[in-house]
Order: C-alpha cells, then sequence, then structure tokens
C-alpha cells in the first residue's frame, strides 16, 4: 500500500497535500482499491466554502458511489479537469493527477487533526 510521507490522511480515507495556502484533496490509495475501477466524479461544491468533515462530492465506481469529505474547512477552488475525461486517474495515480479538488483552507489549525501517513498506516492495520 503506498502512502507517502508528505500528506496528511484522514480516517476516512481521504488525503490532504498542502503547498502554501492552498491545498489538494484526493483519496488514498487504500480507498480507490476498494471502490474499483472510478467511472465518474461529480462535484459540484466548487466555488463553496465547506466545514471539515462536509461532503466535497461523490466518485462513482464499478462497485459503489462513495461521498469525499473535506479533511479540513475551506474554500473550493477548482475541481481536477482531467478527471472528467479521464476519472481512472484515481485509481492509476491518487496521489499525483488523480487529485480531486483544490482548495483554500479557512482554519489552518485542523491540520494538526489529521494523521500523518505512520498514524494512517497503524489506522489501516498495515
Amino acid at each position: 500500500m503506498n502512502i507517502p510521507e508528505n500528506l496528511k490522511y484522514t480516517k476516512d480515507h481521504e488525503w490532504l497535500r498542502i503547498e502554501g495556502e492552498f491545498a489538494f484533496v484526493g483519496i488514498t490509495d487504500y480507498a480507490q482499491s476498494q471502490l474499483g475501477d472510478v467511472a465518474f466524479v461529480d462535484v459540484t461544491t466548487v466555488g463553496e466554502t465547506l466545514e471539515k468533515e462536509d461532503s466535497i462530492g461523490t466518485i462513482e465506481a464499478v462497485k459503489t458511489v462513495s461521498d469525499v469529505f473535506m479533511p479540513v474547512s475551506g474554500d473550493i477552488l477548482e475541481l481536477n479537469a482531467a478527471l472528467e475525461g479521464d476519472p481512472a486517474l484515481i485509481n492509476s495515480d491518487p496521489y499525483g493527477e488523480g487529485w480531486i479538488v483544490k482548495i483554500k483552507m479557512t482554519d489552518p489549525s485542523e491540520v494538526n487533526d489529521l494523521l500523518d501517513a505512520k498514524a494512517y498506516e497503524e489506522y489501516l492495520g498495515e
């Protein structure tokens, strides 16, 4: 299981990558493997301000439909446009090209509540 050290994680299997005042949100390698082949990403929250643990949107896969939740509170600035043409990027590159939304955090202190790579690995029982 791929769990990059430079990211923060939630127990709902989202990851957060901080880049200055912005952050990117996606789902973990574990989550995409449980979902199966991703067929569609539905995010209608661009332009909205969401609280930590609010639903960003859904991921539709062969096996199921799953909500994606905000790891921290923030403004949804952008949906990864590449996912419209190739939602399977979430399967092939969940931590890179498969990011879901770009946000501006409204309460950066909430990052302290997230899991680091070691804690997420322990949570998964790896």
